[in-house]
Order: structure tokens, then C-alpha cells, then sequence
């Protein structure tokens, strides 16, 4: 089995027993209300998907990711994971003291041990983590919002959100390793999807799984931007999917429950660890990988991992051009197999798909799956 980023697969999940015990000692601390990105964050953290990581930054690690892509150790590392305060809560904060993280319901979730307590510069975030500052860029545009105080220090978690939601589907790290072991596969790889898989999307994961013993389908179902297609809607276009037209012993789906920051080439590199931390050892990383708008180029997502010594992420990337159903070959192909004109070549977007479906159109089963352009239109 792949090692974890960093080595050790970190678990600060508190047993039922340290629970009973912080949940009467939390109303006397002092606490912060999380946001839906910092709520999913704890998670990823706790259950050791952002191995190695233990907590939210300190500085020296912020300043580290957001210049260099590297924790302060040197362990690559590309985009920062912060909780934000504003500055009269952090006025009555201070290193060393533990803090009650609770949601917008007031439940304690989980429990932060104050190592580091920083100002910050969104600007120089903005520029250097999504290579733009346009308010108009999602990510941006939730970094521009976030308080202007910085809290870094150890976390441990106290309740889990996801479960009672995706079930079966809700397999962590440990989980997922356990799972592929198991399985006996020695070589897997993922999967990261925000949108339903369509015929593209199928074409490039069964070319991967000719070289590996198995494929994670990984869906992300934290918050995404306005307008994509919801993930219990999305998840039920998964299952159909690969109940269909997928070998059974070949193919896992669990969910992913972190927060899209649509920062394009680094949040690509963030997938890769994911993914290597849930046990995979390769990585599909398609066109414009995490992008948003035109604010990355098609391949910038590709580009990067050229910024880090090979073997040194510890998770071997699988790149791969946008496909399409191409008229003329009676297939689904690349630029790299199709010799055919552009006119030939069936190449939908989200957008136009979804247009369709408000339209209410049928997807054309050269596109999507019948039995997925079914769910979508049903839920339109």
C-alpha cells in the first residue's frame, strides 16, 4: 500500500469517551462559528485526507504553501488550509489556549488547540495561489470575504457530517485503504469529479484502468459554486453509471467530502495528495483540472506537477486531453487517436448540457449515458 503524504495518516477523530469529556468542558471556552469551507476542512484534516497535516496553518507554513507550494518541512504542499477570524474575536484569543469550533447551529464539531494567531496578505494569496485577484473568480471571491486574522493549531474532531448522508459511500482514508487491500489491487487510481460522468469522462477512466487493478471514483460533494449540479443528484448518475456499464471488482465510489476553490493548477496538485492519502498510487488529471472561466489554460493543470521532481509527490499523475465522440470514427477519441475536422466531433460543456435539460432536451446518448441523462432531466 502507498504510504501517506508525509508518512503518517493522521487520525484526530476523539473516541466517544474524550467527547463525553470535551462536550462538558466546551461551553466554557471561548468559540468560533465555521463557515462550510473551514467546517470541511476540520473533516479532512481529522480523518487524515490532508495527511500531514494536523491542523489549521501556522504562519510559518502558510507563507511557506502560498510561496513555494511546500510546508515549512519541505513536504510539497500547494494550497493554504486556514481559518480566518475577525480581528475583534481574535483580540480574545491567545496561543496556548484550546477553542470550541462549532456550526452555524451552535453544535461543538470540534476542538482547536491555539498554536499561532497572524495577520495576512489576501492580495499576495490571490496572485500567487489562483494566479488571478478578479473578485469575479469563485475562490478569489471567497478569499476577498474571509476575516483579516489568521488561527493556526492542532484540531480534533467531534462530530462527523457526512455519514448519515452517503452511507456506504462515506468511506475515509483508512477506509478506502482497507477497502483496496481487500481487493488485493496494488495499483489504483482516481477520480475527482464536481459533475455527473459522461461519455468523455468514461472514455479516459477505462483507458487508465487498462493499466492499473482498479479505479476510485471519487466525487467531490462539499460546496461547490452556484449553478453545479447537485451532489445527492450526482451521486445518483454514479451509481447507475457504473451499475451498468462498469466491472464490479474493478471500480469503488466514495464520496470526498472537501470545499472546490476552483484554483485550477494547485488545487489539481491538493487532488493528487488526496487521493494518494485514500491509497490511490495514480491520478487521472484531465483538461482544465479545477478551473473555473478561462482563468487557467487548458493544460495549466498538467504543467505543474513539472514544478516537482519526479516521484516526489509520491503519486504518479495520469494526464489526459479532452475527449469526444467523434462522428467519423464511430468513437470516442482525443486530438492524440482522431485524425477527423473539429465539425466532426461531439464536445458538449456543462453549461450547454444543462441548458438542455432546462430545456428539456435528452442529452444525446453519444454524449451521456441514457440512464444518467434520465436522472438529470428527471431532476431539472
Amino acid at each position: 500500500m502507498i504510504d501517506p503524504h508525509g508518512g503518517t495518516l493522521i487520525n484526530n477523530v476523539l473516541t466517544e469517551n474524550e467527547i463525553s469529556s470535551w462536550n462538558t468542558l466546551a461551553p466554557s471556552l471561548p468559540k468560533i462559528r465555521l463557515n462550510a469551507r473551514q467546517q470541511s476542512d476540520l473533516e479532512m484534516i481529522s480523518h487524515g485526507a490532508f495527511s500531514p497535516l494536523t491542523g489549521f496553518m501556522v504562519e510559518k507554513d502558510y507563507q511557506a504553501v502560498v510561496k513555494d507550494m511546500r510546508l515549512s518541512n519541505g513536504v510539497p504542499w500547494s494550497m493554504p488550509i486556514t481559518l480566518d477570524v475577525a480581528p475583534d474575536i481574535a483580540k480574545n484569543l491567545s496561543i496556548g489556549i484550546d477553542i470550541s469550533l462549532v456550526d452555524a447551529n451552535d453544535q461543538v464539531v470540534g476542538i482547536l488547540h491555539i498554536e499561532d494567531l497572524f495577520k495576512y496578505d489576501k492580495q499576495i494569496q490571490a496572485t500567487n495561489v489562483f494566479r488571478t485577484s478578479d473578485v469575479n473568480h469563485p475562490g478569489v471571491n471567497n478569499l476577498f470575504e474571509q476575516k483579516d486574522i489568521l488561527v493556526g493549531g492542532t484540531v480534533k474532531l467531534l462530530q462527523h457530517e457526512q455519514a448519515a448522508s452517503y452511507g456506504q459511500y462515506d468511506l475515509k482514508p483508512q477506509a478506502t485503504r482497507n477497502l483496496f487491500a481487500k481487493k488485493r489491487w496494488s495499483t489504483v487510481v482516481g477520480f475527482q469529479t464536481r459533475n455527473p460522468i459522461h461519455r468523455a469522462h468514461e472514455y479516459i477512466q477505462k483507458c487508465a484502468l487498462e493499466t492499473v487493478d482498479g479505479l476510485l471514483v471519487h466525487p467531490l460533494v462539499g460546496e461547490t459554486k452556484k449553478g453545479d449540479i447537485p451532489a445527492d443528484v450526482r451521486m445518483r448518475c454514479y451509481q447507475v453509471l457504473l451499475d451498468n456499464y462498469y466491472p464490479n471488482d474493478k471500480v469503488a465510489l466514495s464520496v470526498m467530502p472537501a470545499f472546490m476553490r476552483y484554483a485550477g493548477p494547485r488545487e489539481a496538485i491538493l487532488h493528487a495528495i488526496i487521493r494518494k492519502n485514500y491509497g490511490c498510487t495514480h491520478f487521472i488529471v484531465g483538461r482544465d483540472h479545477a478551473g473555473v472561466g478561462d482563468y487557467y489554460g487548458p493544460y495549466d493543470a498538467h504543467y505543474i506537477f513539472d514544478e516537482f521532481a519526479t516521484g516526489e509527490l509520491g503519486i504518479t499523475p495520469m494526464f489526459f486531453e479532452n475527449s469526444f465522440y467523434c462522428n467519423v470514427c464511430d468513437a470516442m477519441a482525443t486530438n492524440k487517436t482522431c485524425p477527423h475536422k473539429s465539425d466532426s466531433h461531439l464536445s458538449l460543456s456543462g453549461t450547454e448540457v444543462r441548458n438542455m435539460l432546462a430545456a428539456g432536451q435528452m442529452p444525446p446518448p453519444r454524449f451521456t449515458r441514457p440512464e444518467v441523462a434520465k436522472i438529470l432531466m428527471e431532476a431539472s
